[in-house]
This record gives C-alpha cells, structure tokens and sequence, in this order.
C-alpha cells in the first residue's frame, strides 16, 4: 500500500515552520483505497507570500485542529504504507519534526516521485509538479494545496506504475514454504482483527484494517526493514475475525495484543497512554491539575503517549481556558504566578478569584477530554447488511461489544445488552473511544 502525501506548511524550515494543511490518499497500486484531508492550525501566524502562495490564510486555519489532534489519524491511515510525495524528503521531514514535536518517532519507508520521475521519464526540462504535469498532460486542481497537489501527485504515481509495474507488484517469494498462498484470496475486503502465526501456532503479529485483504498484503509487498522481512519469513499461517464496524476492530486488536502479547506487537503490548493528567482540590477549595506518570490501571481525566504531549496540552488549556499557571503545576511561586502578573490569570493563586468561578473554567477545560457518557450504547454497522454491532459503556467503563440480527432485534437497550461480550476497560481503549467518536460520523447513541 502506498499513502501519497503533500502538505503546506508556514515555510520552508521543518525545523522553525508548522505546517497548515495535509492530504493523504492511500493506494493499492491500482487505484485509490482511501483519502483524508484537512487543514492544521499551526499555532502560528502566516507570513504574506505564504498565503499568496497557497491561498491558506490565519482566518482559515483557526478553528482548525492543531496537529496534535490529527497525529493519530496520520499514523494510522499511513500504517504499513510507502510513504510517496513529489520531493519526499520535504513532506517526509515536516511530518517528522511534527511527530517529535509531540515526542513520537514517526518512521515509514519512502518513495519520492521526483527521484523516480527522473529515472522511469527521462527527457524533461523540469520534474517540479507543475511542469512535469504540464508534460504528461495531467490536469491539476487547486495547485498548491494539499489535496490538489496531492492527486496530481497520485496522476503522476500511476503513470510511473505504468513505466515500471513492479512498483505495485505484491511479491510473495521468499515466504515460509508452510504458508498456503491462497489464503491470500480468501482474505475479506471488510473490517477486522488478523493474526499471523508461526509454525507452531503461535501468534507473532496482530493487526486491525477497514479492508483486512489489503492490509494483509500491505505486509507482505512493503517488507522493506529486517524486521518485517523476518515477520514475513516466520509467518506459517493467517488467520482473522471479521468485526464489520471498524471500532469495535480497533478494540478487539487492543485487548488481543495484551492477552496475547506478540512477538511483533512489542509496542502495543505495552500501554500507549503512560501520561495523565489528573485533578485534585486543594485545601482553599481550587482544582488543582497536574501531570502524572500513570502506573497500573491508574485513571486520568485525560492521557498521553508522552510527558511532552501532555505538557504541552496544558499549556494549552491554561491558555485556552485562563487559568492559573501555579494550580496547574507549570509554575512555582510562595505567591501569584507569572500570568497574574500580566493580566492572563485572574488570582486564583493567591485567593483573589472566587473559587467557584475559577472552577467552572477547569471543569470546562477538562470537559474537552471527556465523552460524557455513563451508561451508552454505541450502535454501527455489523458483518453484513442485516447484522449491526454494538459497544457498551456502563457506569462510565468500558464493558465490551457484540452483534445482534436487525429483523430479530427490537433496538431497545435490554435486548442489545444480551449480545455484549465483556471485555476489561483500560486507558488504551477510553482513548480510542474518545478520539473514534469524535471523529466518526454514522454512529448511534442510545443512553440509558
């Protein structure tokens, strides 16, 4: 698979520029799989000639989510993909500086479409974008934006497929003579959890995809370190369980990798979120928040892959929200904090504030990372057209998920509960919930 990128950004250093927009097409080599596509707010201002340039402007990107709330979707869409961009090492290195930023090292094999232009389509004055389009009779739209240069990059990439098949060729030789190859072809285009196994059964890898044949393959053609080489080597056998709805995918893969612990998993058989961020009143009455490396099963009002991340959205929300900087831990002071001293914090700090006003500012704040929900069922599409799923939160937790027949089924919250098969709650799966719901569309809530 192949995840064709281009972004904007604020200028030309990774290093000191943001950037403002990202579009993303996954391909399979035959045609495109996926998309997404959005603006960022870079938390910074446009210089002038930037905005001339791509048309991007302050005003446009300020209700935009910031990268950090569309990191998740970047790293998952683009999982197991060849990450492909006309001048690769631009787009590459700013999504880069991005993810550290965030404290997450973002790794995915590359292909620039200029280096292989040069070599697959010799003859042409120029191969930026623009012109070599121009010499290919490539139509492009929106010229320096995101999801305009990127389809015309996606144009490009087909017709280097087109001089040199053996870019989107899936390769399946040197696998394990064990593995049946035509297990490749009863694979299913649809949602799920698979498994790769040794010759002994054991389970090495656990994957979750909205289209399992593909990821599958995606495995197997992009085999480009050591480690996924060694993956493939070793896999004997593939197994999978189809879950129609792509959330209850995402959580089944969850909980599977820390039942099961795979050799191949080592990342996820730990917890993602080891940060939090948690309240606490102190003895004049005002909301404490602080940072906290989480331990166990220990709960957060909100959680972070990185002390990084999570430093720097409490920066944010006392920004945000006006609040105090000594109550919220960034700031140590016998009396006001710095932000009182500038007219940012109203003197919570040192009792000025009433408060029961000061609070009501935190709760929103901290409102921001919390789904609201203490007995909820979310219903979604199910393995096929007469089947629907459904996830089951009680008491605010987590309980698990099940399927249930729609011509057999009333809708009512009793009957859909009997199909729940109880899984744990943990702080990986509040954070899938919270960022799957969020972004979702399609979903039904039934309260109860």
């Amino acid at each position: 698979m192949f995840a064709i990128i281009d972004i904007e950004t604020t200028g030309g250093s990774a290093l000191h520029e943001k950037v403002t927009e990202v579009a993303i097409y996954i391909h399979d080599g035959t045609k495109i799989t996926d998309e997404y596509s959005t603006l960022v707010n870079p938390e910074k201002r446009i210089p002038p000639f930037v905005s001339r340039l791509t048309g991007i402007t302050d005003e446009m990107v300020q209700d935009a989510p910031k990268f950090f709330e569309v990191a998740r979707k970047i790293v998952e869409l683009t999982q197991d993909c060849v990450f492909v961009a006309h001048n690769a090492i631009f787009d590459y290195g700013f999504l880069r500086q991005e993810f550290q930023r965030l404290g997450y090292k973002y790794h995915r094999p590359t292909l620039c479409t200029v280096k292989l232009s040069r070599k697959l389509l010799p003859g042409f004055n120029s191969y930026s974008l623009g012109n070599l389009c121009q010499s290919l009779d490539i139509n492009i739209e929106n010229r320096h934006r995101a999801a305009g240069d990127a389809l015309a990059t996606v144009k490009v990439f087909e017709k280097l497929i087109e001089a040199d098949p053996s870019l989107s060729g899936v390769n399946l030789s040197g696998l394990n003579p064990s593995l049946n190859k035509t297990l490749f072809s009863k694979l299913p285009h649809s949602a799920g959890v698979y498994y790769f196994h040794d010759e002994n059964g054991t389970i090495l890898y656990i994957g979750k995809s909205r289209d399992i044949r593909t990821r599958v393959l995606s495995h197997f053609t992009n085999r480009q370190s050591p480690k996924a080489q060694q993956m493939c080597e070793r896999t004997a056998d593939i197994s999978f369980e189809e879950t129609g709805s792509e959330l209850i995918a995402l959580l089944l893969e969850s909980d599977e990798i820390k039942k099961h612990l795979p050799l191949y998993n080592r990342l996820q058989r730990r917890t993602l979120y080891k940060f939090g961020l948690t309240s606490f009143m102190n003895q004049a009455g005002y909301i404490n928040l602080q940072l906290t490396k989480l331990k166990g099963n220990a709960s957060a009002q909100a959680v972070f892959t990185s002390y990084e991340e999570a430093n720097s959205a409490l920066y944010r929300l006392v920004d945000k929200f006006e609040l105090c900087q000594k109550l919220c831990g960034l700031y140590q002071s016998q009396g006001a904090c710095f932000h009182h001293s500038i007219g940012q914090c109203s003197g919570a700090c040192i009792g000025k504030e009433a408060a029961d006003i000061y609070n009501e500012r935190v709760n929103k704040a901290l409102a921001q990372f919390s789904h609201n929900w203490q007995n909820v069922l979310i219903v979604d599409r199910g393995r096929h057209e007469d089947e629907g799923s459904v996830v089951l939160i009680e008491n605010g937790k987590y309980s698990g998920f099940g399927w249930f027949d729609k011509s057999g089924s009333n809708g009512s919250p009793e009957h859909l509960r009997e199909c729940i098969r109880p899984y744990q709650d943990n702080r990986d799966i509040q954070q899938i919930l919270r960022h799957f719901t969020r972004s979702r569309k399609g979903l039904r809530f039934i309260r109860f």
